[in-house]
């Protein structure tokens, strides 16, 4: 498969399931059993500044961050529905709202060394192309400008729970596109290791600041553990895993 024809199965996927995700993953939340941005404050100071959201689904983050007082509120989606979605949403904003409904790996206009903070919250991980997706984002950023973005640590759809205990069914090692078992198979992720993500972001140019995959469990365990995000499997390995990344500031190298 190509990254067009990827592309046309996850955005089929997407419009079907969009409403199951709504307000879902959403900022101040980083993911699953993982520590929120109220406890780590990443971003440091938000108001004034001008935000993009990577993967902006239902609009929650840039919800987020208008409360906070960001000036500018601008998001790319892949979906039609999760774009309209968020313009609903985001109407009662002060901040001034500019939503595009594209891949991450396109440009729909963004405009170059533009932002404050780029930003992408359980979302980064379903590009297909992780080289052009970076380089896009490093290119939205003022020099010095902030990443952050938080995803599926890739260890965890590693393991299966089968016959009442976890195995490693999958090899953490082999990286490409794969059908997804937690979305029935039906759109395709790309499978890549945790070094692959930080050694891309180097290459694109990044200075990473902080690689966090702490584990937050909750004191009574009483789910199925074969559930996709159980606290079983948390418990053994992380869900989630948080990357803040800054733009090389060129102009004190001078």
């Amino acid at each position: 498969m190509n990254l067009t024809e990827i592309l046309s199965i996850n955005k089929e996927g997407w419009e079907k399931s969009a409403e199951r995700f709504y307000g879902r993953t959403a900022l101040p939340e980083y993911g699953p059993f993982s520590l929120s941005e109220e406890q780590l404050n990443l971003f440091g100071t938000i108001a004034g500044k001008k935000i993009l959201d990577i993967g902006c689904g239902s609009g929650h983050s840039l919800q987020y961050m208008g409360n906070e007082g960001a000036q500018e509120l601008w998001g790319l989606d892949l979906s039609t529905k999760q774009i309209e979605t968020a313009e609903k949403l985001l109407r009662s904003q002060e901040s001034k709202v500019t939503l595009f409904e594209s891949p991450m790996e396109e440009n729909p206009g963004l405009p170059p060394e533009y932002f404050d903070i780029v930003y992408s919250i359980y979302a980064l991980g379903w590009t297909v192309d992780l080289q052009k997706t970076l380089s896009n984002i490093h290119s939205y950023l003022k020099p010095g400008g902030t990443f952050i973005f938080s995803w599926e640590h890739p260890i965890h759809d590693r393991l299966a729970y089968e016959n009442s205990a976890f195995t490693l069914k999958k090899s953490y090692n082999i990286e490409g596109p794969e059908y997804n078992e937690a979305w029935h198979n039906n759109v395709v992720i790309y499978h890549r290791k945790l070094s692959t993500y930080i050694n891309t972001l180097i290459e694109a140019g990044f200075i990473i600041e902080k690689v966090i995959d702490d584990v937050v469990l909750p004191t009574t365990i009483t789910e199925n553990p074969s559930k996709w995000y159980s606290t079983q499997r948390a418990s053994i390995v992380p869900a989630t895993f948080i990357i803040k990344a800054t733009k090389r500031n060129t102009r004190h190298l001078l």
